[in-house]
């Protein structure tokens, strides 16, 4: 290769791989991935893959067929994927709706059944001529309109979201750099998508950890769990938490709850502090307290310190000092009162 057409690989290569290890680093780094962060995920996967393709087959026209036909099915979703990125970014379900992943499954299972029945090993010129114009490219294109429409009607949302606008923006370049070049209209502009890529990519890594240490009031001030998607989170999280005793794990994090909830941990405390008025440790701390008070009174001589250590406290000074804010005395004293009452 010369000169030139090496640094066009190597830009357009490590691009390339930097979207798979950024898709690696966001589905590794939060355990309580948010909607919004999974489609983003499958976004990158799958420009990723597409994107690779074509480097390699610029550099190399003659690529192993399967590679390419690999290449074309991922870009057969990167739309959907793009569609449902930008749907999550204005609603916050706590999990993907039902039809959503009807609708994903239903093109992951076209796009397998159809590459199994008509391989491009076997079918070349029907997937030239045919299914990558009309249903790979098609595709992209109709789930790139619904998203740019959908996108525009709300923008006043995305205003600070800077993610968002780039995104959807180096879509439409990407899918229109390759289209071009599926019609010969300009030369070069095949491989062009990839360069765009990695550009965007490196714009979008920017954006991501500059916003990293953003406060967890700023992010979710704007975005407010609707009544009846907080009863149902409330019920949900009721039931996980009586049904597993996990309040009585001294070492229980709101993370270890919110992936339970299948939550982030932001959405989770912007739960209990706008529709309970309540810190995460003082909602919890209820439970352990409560479970007490019955071991007070099943369980008389059992000693104080015990109880504490039993319900989910690792100390017997965080017990007492729970105790006193819920039921405004001491164990003891509560006990107390309890054994007077008795005789």
């Amino acid at each position: 290769m010369e000169v030139t057409t090496e640094i066009l690989f190597i830009l357009s290569a490590v691009g390339v791989l930097n979207g798979l290890l950024l898709a690696v680093y966001l589905s590794v780094n939060n355990r309580s991935r948010s909607i919004e962060q999974i489609f983003l995920i499958l976004l990158l996967i799958m420009i990723s893959i597409r994107i690779g393709k074509s480097v390699f087959f610029f550099f190399n026209p003659l690529l192993f067929q399967t590679y390419l036909q690999i290449g074309l099915s991922a870009c057969f979703l990167i739309g959907p994927s793009l569609y449902f990125y930008i749907k999550s970014g204005l609603e916050n379900y706590t999990q993907i709706p039902k039809l959503w992943s009807y609708v994903y499954g239903l093109l992951v299972l076209v796009i397998v059944v159809g590459g199994l029945l008509y391989p491009y090993m076997k079918f070349p010129n029907e997937w030239r001529n045919f299914v990558i114009p009309y249903i790979i490219y098609g595709n992209w294109t109709l789930f790139t309109g619904m998203s740019c429409y959908l996108f525009w009607k709300s923008k006043e949302r995305f205003k600070e979201k800077p993610l968002f606008w780039i995104v959807i923006i180096g879509n439409c370049a990407i899918l229109i750099a390759y289209i071009l070049s599926y019609m010969n209209v300009i030369r070069g502009s095949y491989i062009s998508g990839s360069i765009m890529y990695s550009f965007i990519l490196y714009l979008s890594l920017f954006l991501l950890f500059k916003n990293k240490n953003k406060s967890n009031v700023e992010r979710y001030k704007n975005r407010k769990i609707g009544d009846e998607q907080a009863n149902a989170m409330l019920a949900k999280m009721e039931n996980i938490i009586e049904s597993s005793g996990i309040y009585k794990n001294p070492e229980l994090k709101i993370s270890n709850l919110a992936q339970r909830l299948n939550v982030s941990s932001h959405l989770l405390s912007q739960l209990l502090n706008d529709n309970l008025g309540k810190s995460f440790s003082t909602y919890i701390n209820e439970y352990r307290i409560n479970e007490a008070v019955k071991k007070i009174i099943n369980e008389p001589y059992i000693k104080i310190e015990e109880i504490g250590y039993e319900v989910g406290f690792n100390s017997k000074s965080a017990f007492f000092t729970a105790f006193k804010k819920i039921k405004n005395t001491t164990p003891l004293k509560y006990r107390e009162a309890l054994l007077s009452s008795l005789k």
